[in-house]
């Protein structure tokens, strides 16, 4: 059975948002990339009104009626727009689908025999006014591209080690003095539009 973790708590205090709020109808979330496939855990498949905003810290859906979503920055993978989803059609591409990660490593998890779960989602969102959508998805990929952008500039989000620094004299790489000048400063350079869907398991 695919368990799905427990919903993030959204921080306190939260810093002030850079889009939003602005309402929105909270479309669905699903397994990601099966739009059919709701997830029915914490009512992430239930549509309801919601207000959404972006801060800092990540992405906020409070949901009028059920559990509100938060989504960290760090967590989201990806966003997109679909004219439909989880049997929701609208004119154009007007629903935003955010993708993003739910769950993750635990401090002090076993790693044979407690491995975290983790679940890739998306979440479909559709803003009431067109402007508000498209400021979101240019904030969010914006975000994403930023991040995107550390890590291929060499920073190990797992280790904190730069490109090339492994720790180990060994695996370094070993100039000869003979070809630097004697002065020379060493550096490292471091669409589914069916409304017969289904709901995923919880």
């Amino acid at each position: 059975m695919h368990e799905v973790p427990a919903l993030p708590v959204v921080p306190d205090p939260l810093s002030a948002a850079t889009v939003g709020p602005f309402p929105a109808t909270y479309v669905s979330t699903t397994l990601a990339g099966d739009w059919l496939a709701r997830v029915g855990a914490h009512g992430l498949g239930d549509r309801a009104a919601a207000t959404v905003s972006l801060h800092p810290e990540g992405l906020l859906v409070e949901r009028q009626g059920a559990e509100t979503v938060f989504v960290a920055a760090s967590r989201i993978e990806g966003v997109d727009t679909t004219p439909g989803m989880a049997g929701k059609v609208t004119g154009g591409e007007g629903i935003l689908v955010v993708t993003w990660r739910l769950g993750g490593p635990q401090a002090g998890a076993d790693e044979e025999s407690d491995l975290p779960t983790t679940t890739l989602l998306d979440t479909g969102l559709n803003a009431r006014r067109s402007a508000d959508r498209d400021e979101l998805l240019d904030a969010v990929r914006g975000l994403v591209a930023r991040r995107t952008a550390r890590v291929d500039e060499g920073t190990d989000e797992a280790t904190g080690e730069a490109e090339g620094q492994s720790g180990d004299p060994a695996s370094e790489p070993v100039s000869d003095p003979a070809d630097e000048p004697a002065d020379a400063t060493r550096r490292r350079r471091p669409t589914t539009h069916d409304s017969d869907d289904q709901e995923a398991p919880e």
